[in-house]
């Protein structure tokens, strides 16, 4: 049973994502919240499998919230999915870079929420790298020397694993990645899960704009 928290400051969305997800067999709602801070509170206490963020809301806004739980290591379980208006494409880069594992539209169809839920849960990506890069290439500026963000878990990875992120970075699957370095599939996963270990991501989309905040490849560029 996939346990949902419904993080919205509209009561009636709320209530409409509820009834939708209460009623899809396998899944359960462990609780709503109208604000960032609410939200922060439940996750605490209820350890969601999932929760559904919205991005503007009193209080504390859902990245910043996004924020406080993907930092705490008590929560690394709890994945988190942001809702999203066609309007907000910046906001879902800040989202991203905070923690979350992808957004669905609040317009979505509920076949698209239900994905869109279980694939979080399952610890994939909602996101895809390319279109990643797409928000990255739109929203974020090339790095300054002085801007950069270089973690120092950068060090810690091989040669071929600054290697295999480039391509990541570059919005490469797993698959192509393994057609461009000649190596099977499963070894290009092996090593992009560990590099989201060693770098602390939570999914590709976090590795993606690792590259680009770290000036390892500039936005804009092929």
């Amino acid at each position: 049973m996939i346990s949902v928290l419904i993080v919205d400051d509209q009561s009636l969305i709320r209530t409409a994502v509820g009834e939708l997800v209460s009623h899809e067999p396998g899944f359960e709602i462990a609780g709503s919240a109208a604000n960032g801070r609410e939200a922060v509170e439940a996750v605490r206490a209820l350890h969601p499998d999932v929760v559904l963020m919205d991005i503007r809301m009193p209080v504390m806004d859902g990245i910043q919230a996004t924020q406080a739980i993907c930092d705490d290591p008590a929560l690394a379980g709890t994945r988190i999915v942001i809702l999203t208006t066609f309007e907000e494409d910046e906001y879902v880069l800040q989202a991203l870079r905070a923690g979350a594992s992808g957004f669905v539209g609040k317009g979505s169809e509920p076949a698209g929420l239900m994905h869109a839920i279980r694939t979080a849960y399952e610890g994939e990506a909602l996101l895809s790298p390319r279109a990643t890069k797409a928000l990255i290439d739109r929203y974020l500026a090339p790095a300054s020397p002085a801007t950069l963000v270089v973690p120092p878990e950068l060090a810690q990875l091989t040669d071929r694993e600054r290697e295999i992120l480039l391509l990541v970075g570059r919005g490469l699957s797993n698959a192509e990645i393994a057609q461009a370095l000649v190596i099977s599939p499963s070894t290009a996963k092996t090593h992009v899960n560990r590099m989201m270990s060693k770098l602390g991501a939570h999914d590709r989309a976090q590795l993606v704009i690792t590259v680009y905040e770290s000036g390892l490849l500039v936005p804009g560029q092929p």
